[in-house]
């Protein structure tokens, strides 16, 4: 199990990734095992889950080229992958379990927004909800039920924040940051890949129910970064056993959830430590969640 990546000279330090410079314009990252759950990293780490992130991610990022370019080079384990990494003397011998959970990809200017788009209400979209009819502030229906689909696909912005929790941002407060034109095109693009995501999985029996994408410029042009349509940036419900008005039985980090809700945390630091059942059933959800996305096994 990879918690830390232990390269010298590292760039930064996420939640789950961190990352390196190859050279001047290429990064890479490394997907650790590491899982956040409320904007919390939490003590214990879940197997094989980086190795699923950097290949799922992989995965999307090449179905979705053709609605928008993204920042993927090469994962760190491909056959041309050496012809990269050898720019930098640190990163040319890492170990073979790094590299299949690692990617090499172009450094772009990171725009400092989670763009999440939401097919359904669950979440925190739920909670908003249920407490003021409202979801990021925005008037919704009366009468929605947990689960239930949106009568549109919502795209719901919050801060990127280093620490602690995000906060939801009002569509005035995009357009502060980034300006009206590129507000406009955050919003379609993310409601774009979104919607392609959404139509793919369901023809393989997987309904998804949101997500958050992040965006960068690369002379001047946007184009996707860091993880895409991944169980941590994704809530993938099962759609056999789907029906409004409970929780839904999931392929994503929803079960680490509830289990943290049960056992009365505050959701902040620190976390408590995940049981070996838990850890396991998380495994095993992630890896399905590749095989039925893909076709394909780990």
């Amino acid at each position: 199990m990879l918690i830390e990546s232990g390269l010298p000279n590292q760039l930064h330090r996420g939640k789950v990734r961190d990352t390196y410079a190859i050279d001047d314009n290429l990064l890479l990252m490394v997907a650790t095992d590491r899982i956040s759950a409320f904007d919390v990293v939490l003590p214990t780490g879940i197997p094989e889950k980086g190795k699923v992130l950097n290949r799922i991610s992989s995965f999307w990022f090449d179905k979705t080229s053709h609605l928008i370019p993204n920042h993927l080079v090469a994962l760190a384990d491909a056959d041309n992958a050496g012809s990269y990494l050898s720019a930098n003397a640190d990163l040319s011998d890492i170990s073979s379990e790094l590299a299949s959970q690692a990617m090499i990809v172009k450094k772009a200017e990171r725009i400092d927004i989670e763009c999440i788009v939401r097919g359904y209400i669950t979440g925190s979209a739920w909670s908003e909800y249920r407490r003021q009819g409202t979801v990021s502030g925005k008037p919704m229906p009366e009468g929605l039920v947990e689960g239930m689909e949106f009568p549109e696909h919502l795209f719901t912005p919050t801060t990127k924040a280093e620490e602690g929790h995000d906060q939801n941002m009002s569509d005035q407060e995009v357009v502060d940051m980034v300006g009206s034109e590129m507000a406009e095109r955050l919003a379609e693009a993310s409601k774009m890949v979104y919607g392609f995501a959404h139509d793919y999985a369901r023809e393989r029996g997987i309904i998804l129910a949101d997500t958050k994408m992040e965006f960068g410029l690369l002379d001047g042009q946007l184009i996707l970064i860091d993880e895409l349509l991944t169980p941590d940036s994704s809530r993938f419900w099962d759609m056999e056993g789907y029906a409004p008005g409970k929780s839904q039985p999931n392929f994503d980090k929803q079960f680490v959830r509830d289990w943290l809700v049960e056992q009365g945390w505050n959701q902040e630091p620190p976390a408590p430590e995940l049981p070996d059942d838990v850890v396991a059933r998380t495994t095993d959800r992630y890896i399905q969640a590749y095989k039925r996305l893909t076709g394909t096994d780990l």
